[in-house]
Parts: C-alpha cells; structure tokens; sequence
C-alpha cells in the first residue's frame, strides 16, 4: 500500500487540477459515456505530441469524458492520477528496439521490468509493456536473430520474470506492432513482432495468466486485418486492446477504414473485461477527436 508520505502528495496533486482545463476551445462539461461497458482509457503519449498537452490536460480530459485510466505515465505522475481517481492501465518498461528477442538486453530489461511490476503492485495499476524488440540490433551493440531463435529468447526471458509477476499479481503485456508504415510513431520497421499470430505464440509459450497480449487494433489492421476473427482467435491471451484510425494514426471516425463499434462489441462477446486505450496522434481539436473516439467506442 502507498505510504501516508504518497497519500498526502495524492491530495496535494489534486487540490490544484481542478484550475487546469484541456487546451481545447471545444470540450463541452457532459461526459458522453452511457452505457460504460467498456473501460475506456487516454494515451497520454499521444496528445503531448500532438497536441502538445501536459499531464494535467490528458487527466482533465479523461475526467470529463468519463474515461477511467491516463495509460503510459511514468510512476512519477501516479499520485496525481490517483488523487483524481484515475489508473494507469500499463506502464512502459523498455523501448522496442532493445527487446527480449536478444539476450544482450536481458539483464537492462528484467531489472526495469521488474520494478514496474512492483510499482503497479504499489499503485493498484495492472499492466507491464514490454516488446520482442528489432531483429537487428547490430547498431545498438546487440546482433541479428532469427525469427524462430527471437521468440525462443523472447520466452526464455519472459518465464525469468513471470512468477514475480504473478506473486505481484500484475500482468505482463507484449505488444506487436506494424512494420509496413515508416512515419515516425507510426510504424516500425524492423521489428521482430510484427506478426500477431507469432506474438501470440510467444505469450502462449510463456505459459502463464500473468502473460498477454497487447492488441492495437490500428497495427493488426495494417499487418493483417480481419480484426473481428483476430480478436476471437487471441481471446484467452488479450490483456489490453489500443485504437487509432487508419490510415495515419488518426482520429477514430468515418474519415478512416476501422469500424470500431462491432470491434468494441465483439471484446464484450468473448468477455474481456479490461481497458481499451485511445492511442491515436490528434489532427484536429483533441477534445473533438477524444469525444468522437469514446462515443463509438460506447457500446451496449
């Protein structure tokens, strides 16, 4: 449990939100959630660089669009979240060029995983990232590996960590990620998982509850689409789900080619319970994109 230390920043965090607004001219006071079946969720990383929000902002919007987690906040920032009822549904650990695929990473990578699971622990938030990593690491001081050797790492590496997890009860998330668009944040080309199916394989072969599968449906659409079959087929190991609009990362909409309300209904059907985050880069007001994103994704 956090300290009387920690619960007195709570309250100090939270007496001076209330004077920070969104930096947006068109945020209205009503939350547009109704139904709330879905633990919707804000990427904070999005909007800093989109919009150039601070934290203050991200947890402003979240509150007043009923939104129940600013996701990817270093623990630095959790009391404030916590004074404002907040979560934070996952924490990076390490980047997703040095990932577990190589072992020359492994001893960096387990010791910061490891203290964000006992910071989670700490805070009550749930989720770990971490990634398989590039194939090629040469440049960083690591080398090139198979596809076959990478998840072989990548499982070997995980199961050093995984009972800490579960003891902890926190859960640890790997993420797979698109290779096929090479704008900055909005793909990664070189990757090692850029295929779900290989990404699942390894959650699977860690073997364990406390092992998921982060599932960004903007990344599986570009990789493979079908998203509606994926989600069916990845039900047993989903532990967090991402949105963006595609194509460019952009707001959820009818600008763009993913439909998210039989998405968000199809998480209901296999009974997923955790949360969805909003990860898309705003190109326009953020609050109007936020709010458009919630509404669809609010389904009964």
């Amino acid at each position: 449990m956090p300290s009387r230390r920690s619960a007195l920043r709570w309250m100090a965090a939270g007496s001076g939100l209330a004077a920070l607004t969104p930096k947006s001219s068109s945020a209205a006071p009503a939350s547009p959630l109704k139904h709330g079946k879905i633990k919707q969720s804000i990427v904070h990383w999005c909007f800093e660089r989109g919009s150039k929000w601070k934290v203050e902002d991200t947890i402003k919007a979240a509150k007043e669009l009923g939104c129940v987690s600013v996701e990817g906040l270093a623990p630095q920032h959790w009391d404030l979240l916590k004074a404002n009822d907040l979560k934070c549904a996952y924490v990076g650990a390490h980047g997703f060029v040095k990932g577990m695929n190589q072992p020359a990473f492994w001893d960096a990578n387990l010791k910061v995983i490891e203290e964000r699971i006992n910071q989670c622990a700490e805070y009550g938030n749930p989720n770990v990232l971490s990634f398989t990593g590039f194939a090629d690491t040469t440049a960083q001081g690591g080398g090139v590996v198979s596809l076959e050797q990478g998840k072989k790492n990548c499982i070997e590496a995980y199961k050093k960590i995984i009972g800490h997890a579960e003891k902890k009860g926190v859960v640890l998330l790997l993420e797979h990620l698109n290779t096929r668009d090479s704008a900055e944040m909005k793909g990664h080309p070189g990757y090692q998982g850029d295929n779900i199916d290989y990404c699942a394989e390894i959650v699977r072969g860690v073997d364990s509850p406390n092992m998921k599968l982060l599932f960004d449906i903007y990344h599986v659409q570009i990789m493979h689409g079908d998203i509606l079959r994926r989600l069916e087929s990845c039900k047993d190991i989903i532990g967090h789900i991402h949105t963006a609009g595609n194509p460019g990362r952009c707001e959820i909409g009818a600008d763009q080619e993913i439909n998210y309300p039989p998405a968000m209904r199809k998480l209901l059907e296999i009974g997923y319970t955790g949360y969805v985050g909003h990860e898309f880069i705003p190109t326009k007001d953020p609050m109007v994109g936020l709010r458009e994103a919630v509404t669809l994704c609010d389904v009964a």
